[in-house]
């Protein structure tokens, strides 16, 4: 329509039939005008047929875990011809960022698999669906109230997600090594306190042999002091009267950082070349035994049992307890849906069937991680010795939200604040004080930007 036309028609014949020709051009354009309006307006051609076609994105990585979901599509998909999901393979390492690109663009999947600390920015964004009037009420009540408490967000207390795997922190201990050092073994009843810990580090370090107690895989060192010190007592975030999130420091807080320093520069029973690792790092030092244990996430478990060499003997233990008990934060994984969404009963009716309690010990087992169903987590499966499944069903009483879950701002202030000073705090280059300063300090400047 763009480009002139090369002659000019000097004929009756030919004006008549230049008009005609912009006629119909008149008419394609807003026939193509009409049904972009349309789209607008109405739901997606993709139910044009008479099937709604839901896209379901999955953060599922390991092999089993991804096998598990997309057999579980599979099985929707043959009992529901009308309403079709078809599986999305996402990331971990960049949901965020893509999942903020996908709501700004319309094009968010359906249904979207992410961690309830992710949520709070897309949920007050309006980005998601508050879920109170779709989910089923078998699925409200086998759920935790306290796992729904790390969905729970805004004045107005909507649900944004549907929290169904968690992973508590755990110790891997080399079992030859411990009951070499006559350590007493700590079990979920009887946690060792964190001055037991520290004993206990230091009886299995052997200088001469090249071995220390513990590795701290602190490449990522926010999560796990902030959770690991709920059972000391700490907290860190708090809500003031009027309902703002405050960052406020209490003895509880600095149990973990400080006995984390204590064992690497006062003792020498931790590795310090260990605390830029990631967690998959220290496992070749662990199964040659440099290190007696490691502070790792449950779902570690998965990788030890494929990747010790033979005859290596290996078990969970709980972690420490202090003044809060054994309790720990926990992030859980979540399910929700997107606000734009023209097909929000039919995803929430996928959603209800993914964890049903047969299935989410499916998705459970595949993820080496806990579920947060009650029925499920019961199931005899999750309760066996073998690999330390029931060491982690004993922790999930305890499991508790992470302490910035709901807070708005928490991704900056980790990143920019939190990240960085806690680096510096386990390196030595700041002293304890220093280390408040920053996480209280800078971090509420941070989180005023987002509470105005």
């Amino acid at each position: 329509m763009g480009r002139r036309r090369g002659r000019r028609a000097g004929t009756g014949a030919g004006v008549a039939a230049v008009a005609a020709a912009r006629a119909g051009v008149w008419a394609v354009l807003l026939a193509l005008l009409a049904g972009v309006l349309g789209g607008c307006a109405a739901p997606r051609d993709d139910a044009r047929d008479g099937v709604v076609r839901l896209r379901f994105q999955s953060l599922a990585w390991q092999k089993e875990s991804v096998d598990a979901n997309k057999a579980l599509v599979a099985e929707w998909n043959a009992a529901h011809p009308r309403v079709r999901v078809e599986y999305v393979q996402g990331s971990w390492s960049s949901v965020h960022d893509q999942l903020l690109t996908s709501f700004e663009g319309g094009e968010a999947p359906d249904v979207i698999h992410d961690a309830s600390d992710d949520l709070a920015d897309f949920a007050y964004g309006g980005y998601l669906a508050d879920l109170r009037p779709l989910l089923s009420e078998r699925l409200k009540a086998d759920i935790p109230a306290g796992s729904w408490e790390s969905v729970t967000l805004g004045s107005g207390g909507g649900v944004y997600g549907v929290p169904f795997l968690q992973e508590p922190r755990v110790l891997m201990a080399n079992t030859e090594l411990l009951r070499a050092s006559g350590v007493r073994v700590p079990t979920p009843e009887a946690p060792w306190s964190w001055e037991e810990f520290r004993t206990a580090a230091r009886r299995l370090t052997a200088p001469a042999e090249g071995r220390y107690g513990v590795a701290w895989p602190l490449k990522d060192p926010v999560s796990a002091t902030l959770n690991l010190g709920l059972s000391a007592g700490g907290r860190l975030f708090h809500r003031a009267a009027d309902g703002k999130a405050v960052i406020r420091w209490s003895e509880g807080d600095a149990v973990v950082p400080a006995t984390i320093r204590a064992l690497t520069e006062t003792d020498r029973s931790a590795s310090r070349a260990t605390l830029g690792m990631g967690g998959s790092d220290t496992l070749p030092g662990f199964f040659a035994g440099r290190y007696a244990m490691v502070p790792l996430g449950f779902s570690y478990r998965q990788q030890i049992a494929r990747q010790a060499p033979p005859g290596f003997a290996w078990q969970v233990l709980p972690p420490p307890a202090g003044a809060g008990g054994p309790a720990q934060g926990v992030s859980p994984q979540t399910l929700s849906i997107a606000q734009d969404s023209p097909y929000k009963k039919e995803a929430a009716a996928f959603i209800d069937f993914l964890l049903s309690p047969a299935n989410m010990v499916r998705l459970a087992r595949g993820d080496w991680m806990l579920p947060t169903g009650t029925r499920a987590l019961a199931d005899p499966a999750l309760g066996t010795p073998e690999l330390g499944w029931a060491t982690g069903a004993a922790l999930a009483a305890g499991l508790r939200p992470a302490p910035a879950q709901s807070v708005r701002g928490y991704p900056e202030w980790k990143d920019k604040v939190a990240t960085p000073a806690l680096q510096e705090f386990y390196s030595g280059a700041i002293d304890l004080a220093e280390l408040e300063k920053r996480l209280v300090e800078d971090g509420n400047r941070v989180l005023a930007r987002y509470q105005r």
